[in-house]
């Protein structure tokens, strides 16, 4: 069964058009709290990230659950990690995750969280979608939900944080910058890094509703690079909107992306003799990282692209780490879903037992080129079943041969269609990519 409104991480549009506007969030707080309460009579956790429609839909939220009398903790701006942590460790229903994560101030989204701080089962939330579009009612006035904020989450966290790493290792000599995005770390990732000990300078951590993403943090990493060579750090940490999202910067100011710390992690855990199971990456996972963890016998599985997709497939083999390129970082063996905080310290602490530079450890993996075009669409589309879509990319397939790849596939949360071409020889790459992305755009018309 399809479902009609949650797609690969919850449900996400622009601000003001449905589904996310205030009244389908009132009504989908109701949906979630009539399933939570038939599921069990717990508390329901709510967190958002610091974008300005956050103030509406937390209390739309608030109300819905309120009406199907579920009890609500308000956390207020709290990254998608923590709130993931909090629902775990407080026992709660489930965790509510107002954000649209690394996407621009005037997009919004919900996810959840289940009790064990993963994402809800398919099947919770097609009963969700079940009584959105079903007709809303209060239960009777002395069964109301009663809401009230969580003071202490984010000290909370930063305590999680910190035990993630061993006491042992001491991080005084070492300089790092952090962008927070202006986002939901921006009071929590800076106390984390200083008080392991780090020398932190901080930037992206002034948010006013409107510069969330904006030209900064995990999809904007230039700013982070300039500051890390300003300040001569060891390392630049940048985060995304809500916190699931790393991509770092080394001393010499090149930008190090998910897959390539994944592969440093990978290797540390197979050096400690921690290493079980396969990673897990996904399609868009560069070849790169697929030949440098075979160098040490560790084998890669391939994900659709998405976190709750990866996830599956780390239960199914067994694995403890898996993510995504654009650096959505899962290390299950130190918490339950992908943590920005969480994989920058597992980094930072190979730097310390190893000795080495953020350089030298990214070094025993070599990328390939690897071209992505984004291309706007206004309809759906599948590339997999469109007979001209598919000529272009048989085409282009032929001419790499062996020695790369073509993936296309739509966005599960943005209108785009995404054209990747990988190869051994860039200026072919860029080619084949941009010829391909022309003829994508007038089969759908773009």
């Amino acid at each position: 069964m399809t479902r009609k409104y949650f797609g690969t991480d919850g449900i996400r549009g622009r601000v003001g058009e449905p589904p996310i506007t205030a009244d389908f969030l009132l009504k989908l707080g109701w949906a979630a709290g009539r399933v939570f309460a038939n599921e069990g009579n717990d508390f329901v956790l709510v967190g958002k990230d610091t974008r300005i429609s956050g103030y509406m839909f937390e209390s739309a939220m608030e109300a819905g659950l309120t009406a199907a009398g579920v009890d609500t903790r308000l956390l207020g701006p709290m990254p998608t990690p923590g709130i993931a942590y909090l629902t775990r460790t407080l026992r709660a229903q489930a965790g509510i995750v107002i954000s649209a994560s690394h996407n621009p101030y005037y997009d919004n989204g919900v996810k959840f969280f289940s009790v064990q701080g993963t994402k809800l089962p398919d099947d919770i939330e097609r009963k969700i979608e079940h009584y959105i579009d079903s007709p809303m009612t209060t239960v009777e006035s002395s069964k109301l939900g009663k809401a009230k904020r969580l003071v202490d989450a984010a000290g909370r966290y930063i305590e999680f944080c910190k035990a993630s790493v061993p006491t042992r290792l001491d991080f005084a000599d070492m300089r790092i910058v952090i962008d927070c995005a202006n986002g939901a770390t921006y009071h929590i990732a800076p106390h984390v890094f200083s008080e392991v000990g780090a020398e932190v300078v901080t930037i992206g951590a002034e948010p006013n509703g409107l510069n969330i993403n904006d030209e900064c943090g995990a999809t904007k990493p230039e700013k982070l690079a300039a500051t890390v060579l300003a300040y001569r750090a060891d390392l630049g940490i940048a985060l995304d909107g809500d916190g699931d999202r790393l991509i770092m910067v080394d001393h010499k100011g090149e930008i190090v992306d998910g897959d390539e710390l994944i592969y440093i992690i990978a290797k540390s855990r197979l050096d400690a003799g921690q290493m079980t199971g396969p990673v897990v990456g996904t399609l868009m996972t560069n070849l790169g990282m697929e030949h440098g963890l075979k160098q040490w016998g560790i084998h890669l599985v391939r994900a659709k692209v998405g976190d709750r997709y990866v996830m599956e497939m780390l239960s199914e083999h067994k694995g403890i780490l898996g993510g995504e390129s654009s650096g959505h970082i899962i290390c299950l063996d130190k918490t339950t879903t992908g943590d920005g905080i969480i994989a920058a310290l597992q980094i930072m602490a190979e730097m310390q037992s190893s000795g080495k530079s953020l350089h030298e450890l990214k070094s025993g993996m070599q990328k390939y080129p690897q071209v992505l075009i984004n291309i706007k669409t206004n309809k759906k589309i599948r590339p997999d079943t469109d007979e001209g879509i598919q000529k272009a990319v048989q085409a282009v397939e032929k001419k790499l041969g062996d020695k790369g790849r073509v993936l296309l596939r739509a966005s599960g949360t943005e209108p785009l269609v995404r054209v990747m071409v990988e190869g051994e020889n860039e200026e072919l790459v860029k080619n084949y990519a941009n010829q391909l992305a022309e003829d994508v755009k007038k089969a759908i018309g773009a």
